[in-house]
């Protein structure tokens, strides 16, 4: 790969590349062709957005790594020039703003610093090593009853519905002590978030239901507080910590985060995982808990489920690839492509349980870089070997072309992934 831009920032905006993030219908866990063509370019390029504007597009991992950690750029969709990727989450943002909003509502991960450092801090300590470690029992327990249930029920059945969202939806459910019974209305309104297609009032709407359920969960946790992540939240607003509305916010964050992102990780890994029998035997018949890791941090460079990349905006001019970056101009890193930078993983786009992937940006990088990472991986180490040893002649029962994508979101997966045994 070049370390230059070339001549692509000599375009014009007729002639610079449409943002598209279209997957292959044949090949749907890979990158998407325009964002390769993109990467062969160089790794700073220009693109053209939906509604004319240009963008630069960030292709290489190192630097993915370079912008995310720079302090010159701002993650706040409300600044001049912060990219939007569709018309309805355009909308969105003049939405709230008419409401008099400043910020999106999703908590510290739409802010700068210093109030997103602030914010992180006081939910840090339940994502701890330890605390996450001390849940893997749990997750187990989890993970068997719901392969129980599989094995009980009729096939083929539907792992998406019946394993891989219901895995995170509990967990999350039990740390944040929010009533798995009620997950059908968080789960239908977080579709409607992170669906591309959705109109800025509906997402908004989704949004507004979500802080109205978690400020309802809110005041009973003040009122008898337990050992939850919620609780905990509770006893800062009652120590004048934390306001109201900021716990309810990173209430919705996490649990948006804790439920949609791993249960589309779980469906898209068995996938690639059914795709590669080899590697399918070799993480199914291990018992070394390294390379079950290494496999999940495999898994998660390989897919890339973040579908659309993440979003920033220069502050001042900063220079990046040997071009200089204006104040004001939007930029996207695309996970994917930087996952499979050669320079960084040779042979990228062979699966390789054994590759040390542990540089992956899947995660983001720098003061952004997600937070409930811990949990994601102890979940994924819990979830896929348990699956493929006690399902061990587990196998697609839909031909892949006829497998309902998410190509609509903003988070890839699939609706639905017809599986027999």
């Amino acid at each position: 790969m070049t370390s230059a831009v070339g001549d692509t920032t000599n375009r014009t905006p007729e002639e610079t590349p449409e943002y598209d993030i279209s997957r292959p219908a044949r090949c749907p866990l890979d990158p998407a062709p325009s964002m390769r063509a993109r990467q062969a370019e160089g790794p700073l390029t220009r693109i053209r957005l939906w509604d004319g504007t240009l963008a630069w597009l960030v292709t290489g991992w190192e630097q993915h790594r370079e912008v995310l950690s720079d302090q010159r750029v701002s993650v706040d969709p409300f600044r001049p020039g912060a990219p939007k990727l569709s018309p309805g989450e355009a909308a969105m943002i003049d939405v709230l703003k008419k409401q008099g909003r400043t910020s999106v509502g999703t908590s510290f991960i739409m802010m700068d610093d210093p109030e997103h450092a602030r914010l992180r801090r006081m939910a840090t300590s339940a994502f701890t090593i330890k605390r996450v470690e001390a849940l893997r029992p749990p997750t187990q327990r989890i993970v068997d009853d719901l392969i129980d249930k599989m094995l009980d029920g009729s096939k083929p059945a539907d792992l998406v519905e019946a394993f891989a969202l219901p895995v995170p939806s509990l967990v999350i459910s039990d740390l944040l002590g929010v009533p798995y019974g009620d997950h059908d209305f968080f789960q239908s309104n977080s579709k409607t978030i992170i669906n591309r297609e959705t109109t800025g009032e509906e997402r908004a709407a989704a949004r507004q239901r979500l802080a109205e359920y978690l400020d309802g969960l809110l005041a009973e946790k003040l009122a008898h507080p337990a050992e939850d992540l919620l609780s905990g939240l509770a006893e800062r607003i009652k120590a004048g910590e934390l306001a109201r509305e900021e716990a309810t916010e990173m209430g919705v964050l996490m649990l948006f985060a804790g439920h949609e992102t791993t249960a589309n990780m779980i469906t898209l890994g068995t996938l690639a995982l059914l795709q590669h029998p080899d590697q399918f035997a070799l993480l199914r018949d291990t018992e070394d808990p390294k390379l079950v890791a290494s496999a999940v941090d495999e898994l998660l460079r390989y897919l890339t489920i973040t579908h659309g990349g993440l979003r920033r905006v220069a502050l001042e001019d900063i220079e990046i690839a040997g071009q200089v970056i204006r104040a004001g101009e939007g930029i996207i890193t695309v996970n994917e492509t930087a996952n499979r930078d050669p320079s960084v993983f040779p042979d990228p786009d062979r699966l390789d349980l054994t590759r040390d992937a542990r540089r992956h940006v899947t995660f983001g990088y720098g003061i952004h870089q997600c937070l409930g990472q811990p949990l994601a991986r102890m979940e994924l180490q819990v979830a896929y070997p348990t699956l493929l040893r006690r399902i061990p002649t587990l196998a697609l029962a839909a031909d892949l072309e006829d497998i309902p994508f998410k190509h609509d979101g903003f988070i890839f997966g699939a609706y639905e992934l017809p599986v027999t045994w």
